[in-house]
């Protein structure tokens, strides 16, 4: 028995050494090897992003679905992560060594998947997240995707400017069923659940600026609906900060302040005028320039009700007691009230200016002029109306006039009740200059603020015209509208350069064109405008005029055509960043024969063609 014990001891022994030897002398070629390449990101197949998916077989409420996705390179194994977006429930399918595979999924909801990269090692990479919806029973609505909430990110500190912040997310404009979305915005410092204002409802922008307390936590979230069921976003929170104020600048609130804050500008200065209504007896010069990109900025303080109004009423009348004389470059002037200067209210010799939101009423001459071989500036969103010399001979509501330079642009303006013209271009020392007016309303010229006649030309638009008439005035007219003037819509007096009509608007003037034989333009294009009355006189050396309510066959302008033709409302009051009111009048009917009856020209338009007259329908 001993010697059997021994033996087999033995025996254990050589086994064991040579298991031992035979570890010590494996060859390294035989070792696992690691993948340690980070791998790439899975192209997602199916279902496609934002989709109503194609299902399966269907048991009781789940339904199969199938997913597909690119090999991704250095990937030995994927991922693939289902959430649903109505429960937040989480459906994974783990270390999948294909690139396919179909997954029972509930039906009626909505939900997102993205699948994970990964190597033999602990590299992962993820993809972009895609989502799909999963159809219920026939003819049931699908609930909206939820919507993504983007800023401020959940956890962040944010700085209120002047009180506010604005939330953003991002969501589909209507849902799988084609459905038009809105959104409801909760937000609030105690979980992000109460009830919300009413401006915060029904909303289709996808971003909105509330009013927040400084140094406070707050909670948010967005219900999309499709007016039959509502998805909820996530809830993130953000913490306030200290306010901040949007007005970087120099702040003034009288008279004295503004000339000195004037006098000493510097390139890229804001200077802010409090609202209210500040007297000056003197032209206020301005002669240093900004600079491209980094402009002098002259505008209303943002946060008061009132605007500032410049009184120069005190003023004798002469022609060289102008209210504003801009002789220089790069200035951004905007929200002034330019009230009764002894001559122009505000003269423009410089150049690349902006002029934004003014108001230029009651002055001696022009309400705003530009000349001095001006160019290249910008007039937007501005009025000039009841400007009226002593002697009831003068004064337009603007004017790009005598040696003006080239390259000016009116967009958005309105003249009304000038004692002479709306816009005049009447040229001297400058020849073949272009202005552009895009969106400009005249209205009533040739009439005083009490009604009356004047004794001025009352025009609507005249192009141009010289003291020897030979000069050439390129004059352009977008969507602009002539209506009620005393004397012509549009008129050329003896302007011998290129004028060109596109969408514009003309009722109830003198004469609603007057585009002369004697001395006339070189050239004159009119398309897709329209005429309510006699058209009046339309010559040139050279004409392309087509499209138009009277020279297009099947089309007739008449009163039917249009919502309203009561052009009171044009001079109502604007909006509140200064754009055009929304009005009736020449507003197209549904059944007009004036839609789709015009050639494209370049201006964006809806239907099949361009419609004629100012407002597309």
């Amino acid at each position: 028995m001993k010697n059997y014990i021994n033996i087999h001891c033995c025996k254990a022994l050589m086994i064991f050494v040579m298991a031992a030897l035979t570890v010590s002398c494996s060859s390294d070629d035989d070792a696992e090897v690691i993948n340690d390449v980070v791998p790439g990101v899975a192209s997602l197949v199916l279902p496609q992003d934002n989709t109503e998916c194609e299902i399966g077989d269907i048991v009781a409420n789940m339904a199969e679905v199938a997913f597909e996705w690119s090999e991704a390179s250095g990937a030995d194994t994927y991922d693939l992560v289902i959430t649903n977006l109505a429960t937040q429930e989480i459906t994974q399918r783990p270390n999948l060594n294909t690139t396919a595979i179909i997954v029972r999924l509930e039906r009626g909801n909505p939900y997102t998947w993205r699948v994970i990269s990964k190597n033999d090692g602990e590299e992962t990479t993820a993809s972009e997240a895609y989502r799909f919806y999963v159809a219920g029973e026939p003819g049931s609505n699908n609930v909206p995707f939820p919507a993504s909430l983007m800023a401020p990110a959940s956890g962040s500190m944010v700085s209120p400017v002047d009180g506010k912040v604005t939330l953003e997310w991002d969501a589909t404009s209507t849902d799988t069923d084609g459905d038009a979305l809105t959104y409801t915005l909760f937000a609030d410092t105690v979980d992000g659940n109460q009830e919300p204002p009413e401006e915060w409802k029904g909303l289709t922008e996808t971003s909105l600026e509330i009013e927040v307390e400084p140094n406070s936590v707050y909670y948010w979230h967005v219900e999309t609906t499709d007016g039959k069921n509502t998805a909820i976003s996530n809830t993130f929170s953000f913490r306030t900060g200290v306010n901040t104020s949007s007005i970087q600048g120099k702040v003034v609130s009288t008279s004295q302040e503004i000339l000195e804050a004037i006098a000493a500008a510097v390139p890229g200065e804001n200077i802010y005028i409090r609202g209210g209504d500040y007297t000056f007896d003197a032209t206020i010069n301005i002669g240093t320039s900004g600079l491209a990109g980094s402009m002098i900025s002259l505008l209303a303080h943002p946060e008061d009700e009132t605007r500032p109004k410049f009184d120069f009423s005190s003023m004798t009348e002469n022609s060289s007691n102008r209210g504003i004389e801009l002789n220089a470059d790069y200035w951004h002037i905007k929200g002034v009230d330019v009230f009764k200067a002894g001559d122009n209210g505000m003269q423009i010799k410089g150049n690349n200016n902006l002029i934004e939101f003014c108001t230029f009423s009651e002055c001696s001459d022009t309400g705003l002029q530009l000349d001095n071989g001006a160019a290249n500036n910008t007039i937007l969103n501005c009025d000039s109306f009841f400007n009226a010399d002593s002697t009831l001979e003068n004064a337009d509501g603007f004017a790009a006039k005598l040696n003006v330079g080239t390259g000016n642009k009116f967009i958005g303006c309105r003249a009304w009740q000038n004692l002479d013209d709306g816009w005049d271009g009447y040229l001297r020392n400058a020849d073949n200059v272009t202005t552009t007016h895009e969106n400009c309303w005249s209205i009533k010229n040739g009439y005083l603020k009490d009604g009356s006649v004047s004794g001025g030309d009352g025009n609507g638009f005249k192009t141009g015209g010289s003291d020897d008439k030979d000069l050439k005035h390129n004059a352009i007219y977008i969507r602009s509208i002539a209506v009620g003037n005393r004397f012509d819509g549009f008129d050329h007096n003896s302007n011998r350069g290129e004028v060109t009509l596109y969408n514009c608007s003309a009722y109830d003037n003198g004469t609603n064109y007057g585009f002369g034989s004697t001395n006339p333009l070189g050239s004159l294009i009119i398309k897709n405008s329209n005429v309510l009355g006699e058209v009046g006189s339309i010559n040139a050396a050279t004409l392309d005029v087509t499209n138009n309510s009277w020279d297009t066959e099947g089309v007739e302008s008449s009163v039917e055509d249009y919502e309203s033709i009561d052009y009171t409302e044009l001079t109502g009051p604007r909006k509140e960043d200064g754009s055009l009111p929304d009005v009736s009048f020449f507003h197209l009917e549904a059944d007009s024969d004036l839609i789709d009856a015009g050639v494209d020209v370049g201006l964006p338009f809806n239907g099949a063609a361009p419609d004629l007259g100012a407002f597309e329908y």
